[in-house]
């Protein structure tokens, strides 16, 4: 499975999506936010972002289905082997705020299971890229680094939601309070990205989220030696009929760090 070409045109969109988020980033956009169905923020740095992306999909790889978060949903999606998978700018909620820990969320799957996964973050541009047996890299100030994730199993830090925390992980944190020398917070698929080069060990998500949350993050996360399950220990599959991700998620750099 040679994936080289769908890899360079993922990296490019993210990067050239980014961009156009900062411009907005930089300016008044309060006036232009929508409340969605699902009370969530939308803001026009989604919608523009969301264009890029998904046209260029469309015209590279026709062949191909898209699922992602600004788009109408088209279940025609189920029977095609390969699915794009998209967060346009996954913490809105942060890009609001103006703490800078948002990101643009590219995947792919296939037969349910990611193969590739970008995550860019346009406030450092910072780029983030995984393919299927190839490892997981980081791109940091034209520097590319091979990224792993650490072999703790104590002095572990832990890492939050900036924007969703639950009862079960503080119940959780104090429980395991011996193991953990640190509790951070992060927005968006930072999170994957942080376990993934090792500046974290840990992190549970109780609550619900959207296949455009999680599979560019969890494609990241496994190529570099990374564990990221449903709560139940079941793997998390994706182009399912409903995109919810119902059962909570947990990511840990190994085995032993599995506290559910």
């Amino acid at each position: 499975m040679n994936l080289n070409k769908q890899l360079e045109i993922a990296k490019h969109l993210a990067i050239k999506a980014g961009e156009q988020i900062m411009k907005i980033y930089s300016t008044d956009f309060d006036s232009s936010i929508e409340i969605k169905v699902d009370n969530s923020p939308l803001t026009i740095a989604d919608k523009k972002s969301n264009e890029i992306i998904v046209t260029s999909l469309k015209d590279e790889f026709p062949e191909i289905a898209i699922l992602s978060e600004e788009s109408a949903g088209d279940i025609n999606r189920l029977s095609n082997d390969w699915l794009w998978i998209i967060d346009p700018l996954d913490g809105t909620k942060e890009f609001i705020k103006k703490n800078g820990q948002f990101t643009v969320n590219i995947a792919l799957a296939y037969m349910g299971k990611p193969v590739l996964g970008v995550i860019y973050v346009p406030v450092t541009k910072t780029l983030f890229y995984a393919s299927k047996g190839q490892g997981a890299f980081k791109v940091e100030n034209g520097e590319v680094t091979k990224i792993s994730v650490t072999d703790k199993l104590d002095g572990l830090v832990w890492l939050g939601s900036k924007s969703h925390s639950s009862e079960q992980e503080e119940n959780l944190i104090k429980s395991h309070k011996n193991m953990i020398s640190e509790t951070i917070s992060a927005g968006s698929s930072l999170k994957g990205t942080m376990i993934a080069e090792g500046k974290a060990d840990v992190y549970y998500r109780f609550g619900y989220t959207c296949e455009w949350d999680t599979c560019a993050m969890q494609a990241i996360v496994i190529e570099a030696g990374g564990i990221f399950r449903n709560m139940d220990h079941t793997e998390m599959t994706y182009n399912r009929k409903s995109n919810l991700n119902e059962k909570g998620f947990y990511v840990v750099n190994r085995r032993e760090n599995i506290w559910v």
